[in-house]
């Protein structure tokens, strides 16, 4: 066999293997976690500040899941000026639970009504003029 044939089935073999590179990823489901992730990217300095904001923090806010109940305790001098509580479900955004945060330095909120899983706790709160941010990994079973 010449150096011909050879060239022929190098470039068959080749044509083959980015004829299959390609059906996998057209194939690969590539849908964002959030549907703003580009717009949340492009805040994404302020979030650090409000990470930063947290870590200076002495008492940081106590996330507890005690049965049907997550439970948000602060601490007695902490004054809330406003905030939300967001349960972020990775799975499955249809899924996902927003609350609002009060005045009050213990919050209880009911996690009857979800599903068993993953979740996480993404809670963003203001006091004394600044932003605050804590994530935390929970599973409700």
């Amino acid at each position: 066999m010449n150096i011909g044939k050879w060239i022929i089935v190098t470039f068959i073999l080749f044509a083959l293997f980015i004829g299959t590179l390609v059906t996998f990823c057209v194939r690969e489901d590539i849908s964002l976690v959030s549907k703003d992730y580009y717009k949340e990217e492009l805040t994404y300095q302020t979030q650090l500040e409000r990470l930063n904001n947290t870590e200076r923090l002495q008492q940081k806010p106590v996330v507890k899941l005690t049965g049907k109940e997550l439970k948000i305790t602060w601490s007695e001098e902490t004054t809330i000026e406003r905030g939300e509580l967001k349960l972020f479900r990775p799975s499955n955004p249809h899924m996902d639970k927003q609350f609002n945060l009060q005045h009050s330095s213990e919050q209880t909120f009911n996690t009857a009504s979800l599903k068993k899983g993953h979740y996480k706790v993404k809670l963003l709160w203001a006091m004394g003029g600044k932003e605050y941010y804590l994530e935390q990994e929970i599973y409700i079973g």
